[in-house]
């Protein structure tokens, strides 16, 4: 094999959506067939599908994941100024959708094992200025919900949750989106449930949020040149809610077939490297397997090699951007390390496990010298 000959990608778009080729044809005809392209049956439908897969009362389909975070903090009227506790190594669009809502970010350190956002770390960073709890289900996996939740009621706060990367994602056997006031989903391409394009949605089983976050995402208007609401323009389009229909129904088979992958990961690697952690009250979807390990870029460098692919989510974490610096005067040690040692590895739905084998086997030759 040849240096630098890419034998396994890590992600590869047009391979994961090959086996829903046919029905995005008939689908995107469909569409182009009726003539309506924005807030049309198509998006009713997905939204109607996707609140049901989820187990909550509504569905709001929104231009992306970040507006849909932004969305959900605009719709609740929490005063400008106020303090947003988010997890200091969440991805930066969580940061830049508080910022954006004129909110203010309290950065809290993760759990070492979960790389989710510590509960135990919370209660430290609540002021009188705190207003909401925004928990982020990373790489595919829940937060530790029922402690976030008894402080929330503890302390009077909303729970927004980013579940960008946790479509079907499980906690105690709740999905995730639906344990706060507001669950924001992202649907980029790369994600269990990706569209062909930026796409997002926000549930909720609030019905005074659902009917004010339909005029949000509509200028602030539900009727044509009525404005009660100074709103955006973020409206999930037509075929992307037609693909996305399409893929909702497969999405358990793709979260099954991700699983299946990572056990070959847990099989092979355990002892190695630092591996997600598993318990049986969470149901992980591995939007994302990363591996930590402080030989990572000597590693990643060794699998590419061998045209094995891996990325780094993420390499620099927010504290640390460029553009956020001014924010935090703190260190976030177990942040910082994450960052310097994840890596991720193949697994996408068109992966096989015989290609996992091989990446393992990689990993081990070079991890056991």
């Amino acid at each position: 094999m040849g240096r630098n000959q890419i034998s396994i990608p890590y992600e590869n778009l047009k391979l994961l959506n090959a086996p829903f080729r046919k029905e995005f044809n008939e689908a995107f005809q469909a569409v182009l067939d009726s003539g309506w392209f924005v807030l049309g049956n198509h998006v009713e439908s997905f939204e109607r599908e996707f609140a049901e897969y989820n187990g909550s009362y509504y569905c709001v389909g929104v231009a992306s994941g970040l507006d849909a975070l932004i969305l959900s903090l605009e719709v609740l009227d929490i005063p400008k100024g106020s303090e947003i506790i988010v997890p200091s190594n969440t991805y930066i669009a969580t940061i830049l959708a508080i910022l954006r809502a004129d909110l203010t970010p309290i950065l809290v350190e993760p759990d070492e094992f979960t790389y989710n956002l510590d509960p135990k770390k919370i209660v430290e960073k609540i002021t009188n200025k705190t207003k909401a709890i925004l928990p982020v289900h990373l790489y595919g996996k829940c937060c530790q919900m029922d402690k976030i939740l008894a402080i929330a009621d503890e302390y009077g706060l909303y729970i927004i949750e980013d579940s960008a990367q946790a479509h079907g994602s499980m906690f105690t056997n709740t999905k995730a989106g639906n344990f706060g006031t507001l669950g924001a989903f992202s649907f980029y391409p790369t994600k269990n449930l990706g569209g062909l394009g930026d796409g997002g949605a926000i549930i909720t089983s609030d019905s005074t949020l659902y009917d004010k976050l339909l005029y949000f995402r509509n200028y602030g208007s539900k009727q044509k040149y009525k404005n009660d609401y100074i709103g955006y323009n973020s409206r999930l389009d037509e075929i992307q809610a037609a693909f996305l229909s399409i893929k909702l129904k497969y999405l358990d088979k793709i979260n099954s077939h991700k699983r299946e992958l990572a056990k070959v990961y847990y099989q092979n690697l355990t002892g190695l490297a630092k591996l997600p952690h598993i318990d049986e009250k969470f149901y992980d979807t591995y939007h994302i397997f990363n591996i930590c390990t402080d030989r990572r870029d000597s590693l990643r460098a060794y699998l590419m090699e061998y045209g094995i692919m891996t990325e780094v989510h993420y390499p620099i974490p927010p504290h640390q951007q460029k553009a956020y610096q001014h924010l935090w005067n703190s260190n976030f040690p177990i942040s910082t390390k994450i960052h310097e040692t994840t890596l991720s590895l193949p697994i996408s739905f068109f992966h096989t496990t015989e290609q996992i084998h091989e990446v393992s086997d990689k990993i081990c030759d070079f991890l056991r010298k």
